[in-house]
Order: C-alpha cells, then structure tokens, then sequence
C-alpha cells in the first residue's frame, strides 16, 4: 500500500507519495498561490476521499473535493462553507475538515473562522452552520488568537455519534453531548496567565487538542502556555508538561492506535517562538503525560530557528505508525518508527500550514 502525505502551505497544498515511508514522490502545488489551511483523508467506505479548505486572497475561502487522489478536484460554484444572511458575518476560512465516524458515512464537521462549527450530510459537498454553538451565550466574548478567532479542533466521539468537543482560541474547549444541540465549556483545570482570572469558566487560548487512541474519555489539550490531558472527555485538566523543556507549542497529536502515547512540539516561549535551546526535537510521552523524552535521530543537530504549527503535525494509520511535520520554513520531515528516526520528505516549500497522512 502507498502512503499518502498531504502537506497545506501558505502557497497551496502539495502530495507525497511514498511505498516505504522512507522515499517520497511530492506533486504540486495543487491550488497555487492559495493557503492550504486545513486538509483530510476521509477513508470511511466508499473512499478515499481528500478535501481541503484553502483560502484565496481573491476569490476567498472554500472546500474542494477529490475522489481520485488528487487527480482531479471538483469545488462547487457556490461557497460549500458560508454563513446564513441573518448572522451578518463572513467567513474568513475553514481551519478544520474531520470526517465523522463510519456510522456516520456521509457527515464531515468543518471548523470555522470566526468562531464556528459547520456539518456537511453530503461529504463534505456542502455545510451547513450548527446554530447551537453560534448562538452560545459566551460567543459574544470570545476572543481572536494570535492566528485569529477560530476553531481549530474537532473531535466526534468514536462511540457515541452524540459527544463531540470542539476547541478554539481564543475561548477554549466545549462540548456537546446531545449531538449539538447544546454546548458546554470543558476548561476546568486549563490556565490563561494572560486574564485578570486565571482560571476562568472560558477564554483559555487552547492551541490543540487530541484524543487518546485507546481511551475515549482521555483528551490531550497544548495550551498557550501549559499542556494538560483530561480523563473524563474534557470536562476538567491537569497538566502534563513536567518533563517538557516548555509547556509552549502549537501541535498536540495522539498515537492512532496505541494507547497513552502522544508527541509535542515545544517552544520556548509565548514571546520567543523558536524550538527550544534553538534545536530541532520531538517530544513523545509512552505513558499519557506522566513522562517524556526527545526525538532527534535524523533531524536537524545545528541551530534550528522554524517553528511547527498547530496543524502541522500528524500520525498516519500504519502499525508502526508514522509520525510527521512541517515548519514554517518549508521542510517537512517523517518518521517511520513512532518517532524513533526521522527523514526529510521535502524542504524548500512555502510555509507548512498543516499535514495529514494516510495508508491509501
């Protein structure tokens, strides 16, 4: 089988293909000139399917569809993400594309820019916007990230179609338990250093969160500023960042299949975004949290200045799994042992804004 690397830039969105994990055939740019903010591999029955939501400074947002790999993409003519007439608001862009679970074949969650969460029945032809988290009583005081005011993180339960948690910056994490219909903030235990309260009810500056491939109810959240799990599905944190050389970083990724294990990416600081002590490392924890250590066979040993974005970092479906990243300044690396050795796929691409990765 092939795996298929799908890497979003600032430029547009290029394809790798490898058979080993190990040598990579990279096409593209696919949308030139168009960033590439959001990107899936939707292999439920019937597929694969890619979609990417990509963002035009002329044309403006939309989502496009390809059944054939990236052959050939089909993108419908009328904006397949908007907003209703009556909200009087515009999309700015879709940060997020997650297929639903395969009892739920045809339904795909778009995150959205301003703050916003769309469902799309048809694959993810056409969205429609979830009314419930829009109208939350708190959206009024949602706030924008440095990166903007989005969200940027769904997560559909694996068992109950019904759970699902969402998070965004800035205003943290909710969740639904009645298949949306209400919402709930789920930040107990997460801190924002930059409120007057510390520890509020909403308003944390979330960067990511993942959920544990063995246990449902066990969520990982990379704040800004603090790296937390949850072990009751998001309702209340505590933090895992002992160990870490800084608890600042965008990408938090959970393990596909083995329970526990999760990478990070840290900086050194809100005010000082490069890797920490200027080098290039992984970081991975075996046992969810409690422990960690760094990752650096085969990458980059001298000054290293990049830094990896919140989506920018992923894990394929492959036994071992294979783990991956881009930067900022175009190099995208791969490791097809779970993090213990790293190769680079390709350097010299725009800015990475996200990668996702699947066995095709």
């Amino acid at each position: 089988m092939t795996t298929l690397l799908a890497i979003g830039t600032g430029k547009g969105l290029f394809l790798a293909t490898s058979p080993d994990r190990r040598d990579w055939a990279v096409s593209g740019p696919h949308f030139p000139m168009t960033g590439v903010y959001a990107v899936a591999v939707d292999k439920r029955p019937g597929r694969p399917r890619l979609l990417a939501g990509m963002t035009s400074s002329h044309f403006g947002p939309s989502v496009a569809t390809s059944d054939d790999l990236g052959g050939s993409w089909q993108e419908p003519e009328t904006a397949p993400v908007a907003f209703p007439e009556d909200t009087g608001t515009s999309l700015g862009r879709v940060w997020q594309l997650t297929p639903a679970g395969p009892d739920q074949p045809d339904v795909v969650w778009a995150g959205a820019e301003p703050s916003a969460l769309f469902r799309s029945d048809d694959g993810g032809r056409s969205f429609s916007l979830v009314r419930a988290l829009w109208d939350h009583p708190h959206r009024e005081r949602w706030g924008a990230g440095f990166g903007g005011q989005a969200v940027h993180s769904v997560l559909p339960h694996p068992r109950d179609p019904g759970r699902m948690a969402v998070a965004m910056s800035t205003g943290g994490v909710y969740r639904t338990e009645d298949a949306g219909a209400t919402w709930a903030p789920g930040n107990t235990g997460i801190r924002a250093y930059f409120l007057p309260d510390e520890w509020p009810e909403f308003g944390q500056c979330v960067h990511k969160i993942a959920r544990d491939a063995g246990d449902p109810q066990r969520l990982y959240a990379q704040n800004h500023h603090g790296v937390y799990r949850s072990d009751d599905d998001g309702r209340t944190w505590t933090s895992i960042a002992a160990g870490l050389p800084s608890d600042f970083g965008f990408p938090i990724v959970a393990h596909p299949s083995r329970p526990g294990t999760v990478y990070a990416f840290p900086l050194t600081a809100d005010g000082e975004r490069f890797p920490t002590d200027r080098r290039c490392r992984v970081y991975r924890s075996a046992d969810a949290g409690g422990s960690w250590e760094p990752l650096t066979a085969g990458l980059p040993d001298g000054p290293f200045y990049p830094s990896v974005l919140r989506d920018a970092m992923c894990a394929d479906d492959h036994d071992p799994a294979g783990v991956y990243f881009g930067t900022r300044s175009g190099e995208v690396y791969a490791s097809a042992d779970e993090g213990d050795s790293w190769s680079l796929v390709a350097a010299h691409l725009p800015d990475v804004l996200c990668v996702r990765a699947a066995e095709v």
